[in-house]
């Protein structure tokens, strides 16, 4: 059974983000569904909170984007206060303590990910509950259960941007080919000390799959 408020928007979703010695590789899908209906087939789903730092986002939409508005809003006072960037510690750390003291209420999955001067590129996971986990790469969503075995197959440790990114966007791709809810372009940002990058793969340009 739903746990969706009445006329609540489901973003159905597969989100991944992954590290790299410098940066991170952040990408998502872009359909947003309500039952069976899709109600957007190019939902931006990674959403920025300060210069280097970006969420991805999973569950009711409603949800995550108030929840990641809260947080920027933190984010900037933050930097105001003590004149130097948060890190993407600090960026999870509030995201899981909404989350968390929330979590009756709330529906949402989150991947935070981004680079500062402390830890360089860096990815938290904040899954339904409010919980809190550094990985290497993190993937949610509906469409993570079909794409667990492939990465774990290709995700090594030392992968530099190049393939990361394709890691990440052949991921995604394959994850909308199994997942009814996931679909529409992938989108990406690779994210490292000299800002940000942001890349849309439409349909013509994604991986071909086996359809069986």
């Amino acid at each position: 059974m739903s746990t969706l408020k009445q006329g609540e928007v489901s973003m159905g979703t597969t989100i991944m983000a992954v590290e790299f010695d410098g940066g991170v590789v952040v990408g998502a899908d872009s359909r947003t569904t309500m039952g069976p209906y899709i109600v957007n087939r190019v939902t931006d789903k990674l959403t920025k909170v300060h210069d280097n730092i970006y969420c991805c986002r999973s569950g009711s939409a409603a949800d995550t984007q108030a929840i990641a508005d809260i947080v920027k809003y933190y984010l900037d006072m933050y930097c105001s206060q003590h004149g130097v960037a948060p890190t993407v510690k600090i960026a999870a750390t509030l995201f899981q303590e909404i989350c968390y003291q929330n979590r009756s209420q709330l529906m949402a999955g989150i991947i935070v990910g981004g680079w500062d001067k402390q830890d360089g590129g860096s990815v938290y996971n904040i899954p339904l509950g409010g919980s809190l986990h550094r990985e290497p790469f993190s993937v949610g969503g509906s469409g993570s259960s079909y794409i667990y075995g492939y990465c774990d197959k290709v995700f090594r440790p030392d992968m530099n941007r190049d393939q990361c990114f394709d890691f990440v966007k052949n991921a995604v791709s394959l994850a909308m080919t199994r997942d009814g809810s996931s679909g529409g372009v992938v989108r990406l940002a690779v994210i490292t000390k000299d800002g940000v990058e942001r890349f849309i793969v439409s349909g013509e340009q994604l991986p071909e799959q086996y359809l069986g």
